[in-house]
């Protein structure tokens, strides 16, 4: 890949990154955390130190982040992390600079749960889809699912936010609360799967790659981005070139990954990526992706 083209793919990536930033940011400032709502995660587990003892949710949330951050640049690669790192950056400045002025949503809980899930949902999945995070519970799915593969990544997420939410209900002394933070979770996975993939998402996405250089793409997918893949052998109908024909059973966080590393590798690559109602396997829980 040319450098300039590197370069203005890396331009657009940090760009859409950083309005996923300013959404999620919003959400968490204006909607969830006024109405006394945490919706899971790192996020969450700052709110409600805010509500205990007045700590800035942003910088709060940067701050215990940084153990995961060693953890994931260890165990993920530095591409994965830098962009994690500074996706988590932003949101943290954004959320306690957007809570400066006095400009929040008091009202019904519900309105604040479902708009405040909408936004974060529309800013995390713009973050996910150039290849970012926002860290916390990501990372730390994503390194135990590397040394403990029958456990998911949606599994070991859905497990942390309850955990989170069952809290929430203890610190606000209201089982209403955590209730709003569920319908906020929800909300928000919906509006995930939507920016990723669309709203016609099933399960899962098969992505169907064509390329003359099998050998180096498949190294690359299962060393650098962590997916399982089939290599097919075949050849071109019309110039006879003998060609590998990989097959990857994809997460949505994991689509953008896949794409950019094959790109990088083989610019020259067809590639195709269709629904996949039921996935099953190792790496993946019994007929999902979750």
């Amino acid at each position: 890949m040319k450098l300039t083209d590197r370069v203005k793919r890396n331009a657009v990536d940090y760009l859409l990154m950083f309005l996923g930033a300013v959404l999620y940011a919003l959400s968490v400032s204006y909607f969830t955390a006024p109405n006394e709502i945490a919706p899971g995660g790192v996020t969450g587990i700052s709110t409600m130190l805010n509500h205990l003892f007045a700590t800035p949710i942003g910088i709060t949330s940067l701050l215990l982040n940084i153990p995961l951050f060693i953890w994931g640049a260890v165990e993920s690669g530095r591409r994965f992390i830098l962009r994690t790192i500074i996706a988590t950056a932003m949101v943290s400045l954004l959320i306690d600079l957007f809570q400066l002025p006095a400009i929040t949503y008091h009202g019904e809980r519900i309105i604040a749960a479902v708009f405040g899930g909408i936004l974060s949902g529309t800013g995390l999945g713009l973050i996910l889809l150039r290849g970012g995070s926002t860290g916390g519970t990501d990372i730390i799915a994503r390194n135990l699912n590397r040394r403990f593969p029958y456990l998911s990544v949606g599994r070991i997420v859905l497990i942390s936010d309850a955990v989170v939410v069952a809290l929430s209900a203890l610190v606000y002394g209201n089982i209403e609360n955590a209730l709003y933070a569920v319908i906020a979770i929800f909300t928000s996975s919906k509006l995930i799967d939507a920016v990723v993939f669309g709203l016609s998402r099933d399960n899962g996405k098969l992505m169907i790659i064509i390329t003359t250089m099998p050998d180096e793409v498949t190294e690359v997918l299962t060393t650098k981005v962590n997916r399982g893949v089939t290599v097919l052998s075949a050849r071109g109908g019309y110039s006879h070139t003998a060609r590998g024909v990989i097959l990857c059973a994809v997460r949505p966080h994991d689509a953008y990954r896949v794409k950019t590393a094959v790109t990088e590798t083989d610019e020259q690559a067809f590639m195709i990526t269709v629904p996949a109602t039921a996935i099953a396997g190792l790496g993946f829980s019994q007929g999902s992706l979750s």
